[in-house]
């Protein structure tokens, strides 16, 4: 046995390794102008976790399944793929940012160090937003999986009242968010492990689902990517116009991979395992979920069934796998569904302490405050669960009007993205970019798949945007405001948000003295109380 009693040199020679990289980490934010305040206890499967859990394939593949059948039949398919690809770019595009600045509230610090102050305070407004909509839909996803496991979990009415379900939902989703910011109040380490294990059952449930269907195939691949049940044949675009439409499906699920970047201050080595991490999250969602949704369609009795279009992968995992073993995968999604949940809360907490570090948002000082405890802020936390709620609760008696708002969150998501690569594109052309020395880097594809980043962002936003009754206003009667609702909320809340910076936040914005890092020939800055 080396190193003598205990493995005294090997060990003392890893606990040297480990500060000296920790150092190095720091080093990387006290460029921003940032001192370390997080604590830094995440590894390589803790950060992987992280992305893939906000990305979810359980619970996306499960909440939108039938939203793409409806629009574009079977051979929505291929939007997985797709949307894979354009979204590939992006990631590629974060993996060198999240080398160079592997920092907390990632898409924030990365818009505003590509396209200076304005930008970043638009990018992080849009994206902090966005994801307090999203809390709040991920916990929606709870009342069409529970009710379904078992009748017991209808505690409002029936189910069969005009309300009932909405109101369900509302009370389910409160209690996951309830969860959701206990946890990540009591610190990073918790939530992380919590969200690991939850992510491992996922994963392993995933790729069980995908042989459990395979097992059950009762049609080849040729008849179910082809079949398109004749939607869009009266359209002007044909069926291309509701391939389109379909494609909201999966655009809807491959998001959120930045996650795994926003953890960069409370991780180990971050510039090395952030882009592996948004790589691997990106690239395991794509393979097991696609498998999913082919071997589905495949193995699903009655290809024409109406019910694909209603109650969607539910039906067709409790039809071809039967009561007990499509009940037990449900409850692997209601696993998905909560550290889903936990996963974008965290991501919102990261985002609001950015901005707040920064004087970017009102009460920035209280928001930016770190727990002494539990290395975390924890104002963000409540902050977030409580807005998530009161979001929630618009679902009662108007549930066409949330579900606008939440298609609407993805869209201000997609519009985040592109405030990071549209800058990161003209400072590549004007030769002002560099990537990290010997970290990740594209070398000379980086200003191709630059410019494929920002076109995808603008194209598959302008997508998500159109001003379809289908998507916007499905129900009766017809509203004007709602079908063009992703121009107008958009619009309010950029515009809106923008006009408080601009004439209120603007002039106090800066790095609060408490979190600014300290230089050579200044004293250390003492909390303010």
């Amino acid at each position: 046995m080396s190193g003598g009693s205990g493995g005294g040199p090997d060990r003392s020679h890893a606990h040297y390794l480990r500060r000296a990289q920790g150092k190095h980490d720091d080093d990387a934010l006290g460029e921003l102008g940032y001192k370390p305040e997080l604590k830094r206890t995440l590894g390589n499967f803790h950060t992987f976790a992280a992305g893939i859990s906000y990305i979810s394939i359980l619970t996306g593949i499960f909440q939108l399944f039938y939203f793409g059948i409806a629009f574009g039949g079977p051979a929505y398919w291929w939007s997985w793929p797709m949307v894979f690809v354009g979204q590939l770019m992006v990631a590629l595009c974060f993996c060198e940012l999240a080398a160079r600045y592997p920092v907390a509230g990632s898409v924030y610090n990365w818009s505003k160090t590509m396209g200076g102050p304005h930008v970043g305070w638009l990018g992080g407004w849009m994206m902090m937003t966005a994801t307090m909509v999203t809390l709040s839909a991920v916990a929606l996803a709870y009342q069409i999986t529970l009710p379904q496991i078992d009748d017991w979990f209808q505690f409002v009415g029936d189910g069969s009242g005009k309300t009932d379900a909405a109101a369900n939902a509302v009370l389910l989703g409160t209690v996951l968010i309830l969860f959701t910011t206990v946890v990540n109040a009591f610190g990073v380490k918790l939530m992380a492990t919590i969200n690991s294990a939850g992510v491992f059952i996922e994963l392993i449930a995933a790729v069980a689902l995908a042989i459990f269907l395979a097992a059950h195939i009762t049609r080849g691949p040729s008849s179910v990517l082809t079949e398109t049940y004749g939607l869009g044949s009266g359209d002007t675009l044909g069926y291309f116009g509701a391939f389109l439409t379909a494609s909201l499906a999966s655009a809807y699920v491959m998001y959120g991979f930045d996650t795994a970047s926003s953890l960069g201050e409370e991780s180990h080595d971050p510039s090395r395992n952030a882009p592996r991490a948004i790589l691997r999250a990106l690239i395991a969602s794509f393979v097991i979920g696609g498998l999913i949704l082919l071997f589905a369609m495949m193995a699903v009795p009655d290809l024409a069934a109406k019910e694909l279009g209603t109650e969607g992968l539910q039906y067709v995992v409790l039809k071809t796998l039967g009561s007990t073993i499509g009940e037990i995968f449900l409850w692997c999604v209601v696993v998905a569904i909560t550290v889903c949940a936990l996963a974008v809360h965290a991501a919102g907490i990261r985002l609001m302490f950015a901005m707040a570090r920064d004087n970017n948002l009102p009460a920035g000082s209280m928001l930016a405050r770190v727990s002494p405890r539990f290395k975390t802020p924890v104002v963000p936390a409540v902050v977030i669960g409580v807005v998530a709620v009161v979001i929630l609760v618009i679902n009662i008696n108007q549930p066409q009007i949330f579900s606008v708002i939440t298609s609407i969150a993805i869209i201000m998501i997609y519009i985040a993205y592109l405030l990071v690569t549209f800058p990161m594109l003209l400072r590549r052309l004007r030769g002002r970019w560099q990537p990290a020395e010997g970290k990740f880097s594209l070398g000379r594809f980086g200003l191709p798949v630059n410019i494929l980043a920002v076109v995808w962002g603008l194209a598959m936003s302008i997508n998500l945007a159109w001003p379809r009754a289908a998507v916007y206003n499905a129900t009766g009667p017809q509203h004007w405001y709602l079908r063009w609702g992703a121009f107008l909320f958009v619009g309010v809340v950029a515009l809106g948000g923008f006009a408080y910076y601009w004439f209120v936040q603007r002039h106090r914005t800066g790095v609060l003295a408490e979190h600014r890092a300290v230089t050579a020939d200044e004293p250390p800055a003492t909390a303010t109380p």
